[in-house]
């Protein structure tokens, strides 16, 4: 039972928790839905369409095929609930690398760590150290079906370490399952235009197919955060000084609406029991369809984002962006703000959230922070 309850918690805190009458999909392994990079960070959370980067694996693998150096890492950090707490954060790397002039791969490691949970039965108790984690490793392949347009497959092993040690406990196994990603990606001709010129973009990104995750081997099956990604956007390139992007992107989690099943007049963990005969693809297609409200509660589930980037001597990078969901689907509307700065053979970028909803956002108040290096440019300098 304590397991349970820890693993709620923790589920809970990721997904921005509220009462299961609300509706609100609450899938597990939320860390996964955390964005680990601050140049999408800066920009409203935005990646799909954005300029191709190291960090493309995470939003939309499909870009790595036209990135325009042959390979480079990327770390980033992400505290969580800092106002809270200061050891619960998430850590990751990447590392792509273009294999010819039509294609690429790219492999990246995230880690979500909860700190230290000291467990006591009572007052006098020593208490013992837990140290709950999850982690995520993945990898994509891109390939340009045409000089305009490509395509990827990518893969992802999770493990999720939620367990709270106990003298007898029996199963101490950490949950795990895989998933699968399927993105596309097209960047237009540039075409002059009066003062500059320019260049639509759109891509689309399935991102986390795949089966349902289990904390024991007698408990419920919970689904994972499978995500169908659109976005849009368009480039106004003003010469070799300054290049303006604007894109704009929906997202809706492919995860069964949470509905009062038994009819008790609550949603509550009886009713998420009985989900247990759907499989995740089945669930996955049920999810547009399957909201209580209809169409219009399907439409609530759908967050919407937009973000702005302006580069200047490709080394310096302005950016601003917003996110929003409705109120009774989560309630995250937040403004961010990033910038980013090209050194010799490197790129350090900067994010911060501000709040506009009611509801607390974790990140809020947050400064983030990633940097990617040029291994193929090392002498030469590298620029955004």
């Amino acid at each position: 039972m304590r397991n349970l309850l820890a693993m709620a918690l923790l589920i809970s805190a990721g997904a921005f928790a509220q009462n299961f009458n609300d509706r609100i999909i609450n899938p597990a392994v939320p860390f996964l839905t955390i964005p680990s990079d601050a140049r999408a960070s800066g920009m409203g959370d935005t990646g799909i369409v954005t300029a191709p980067d190291v960090y493309s694996i995470r939003w939309n693998p499909a870009k790595l095929a036209f990135v325009p150096w042959e390979q480079q890492i990327g770390v980033g950090y992400t505290p969580y609930l800092e106002s809270v707490i200061t050891d619960i954060n998430l850590l990751s790397g990447v590392y792509a690398k273009r294999i010819d002039d039509r294609s690429a791969f790219s492999l990246g490691l995230r880690y979500f760590t909860l700190g230290e949970i000291e467990l006591r039965q009572f007052a006098s108790d020593p208490g013992a150290l837990a140290k709950p984690n999850e982690i995520a490793i993945e990898g994509a392949y891109a390939l340009q079906l045409s000089p305009f347009f490509s395509m990827s497959v990518g893969g992802r092993y999770v493990r999720s370490n939620l367990k709270i040690p106990q003298s007898t406990q029996v199963d101490t196994r950490a949950a795990q399952t895989f998933a699968v990603d399927i993105s596309a990606y097209r960047q237009g001709p540039w075409l002059p235009k009066q003062g500059h010129d320019g260049r639509w973009v759109w891509g689309f990104n399935l991102s986390n197919l795949g089966p349902k995750i289990a904390y024991d081997s007698t408990g419920e099956s919970l689904f994972i955060p499978t995500n169908l990604g659109v976005g849009i956007g368009y480039d106004w390139d003003y010469g070799p000084d300054s290049r303006l992007s604007w894109v704009f992107e929906l997202n809706k989690l492919m995860v069964p609406t949470p509905k009062d099943l038994n009819d008790d007049g609550f949603v509550d963990g009886t009713d998420l029991s009985l989900y247990q005969d759907i499989d995740f693809f089945s669930g996955a297609l049920r999810s547009f369809g399957d909201a209580p409200g209809g169409i219009s509660e399907e439409l609530k589930e759908v967050v919407w984002s937009t973000g702005l980037e302006y580069v200047v001597f490709q080394r310096l990078a302005m950016r601003a962006g917003y996110l929003s969901e409705h109120r009774d689907k989560g309630f995250r509307k937040y403004v961010t703000l990033g910038a980013g700065f090209g050194l010799k053979n490197a790129q350090i970028d900067l994010a911060y959230l501000i709040s506009t909803a009611q509801v607390r956002n974790p990140l809020e108040n947050t400064l983030r922070f990633s940097v990617s290096f040029d291994l193929s440019s090392l002498g030469s300098g590298a620029g955004l």
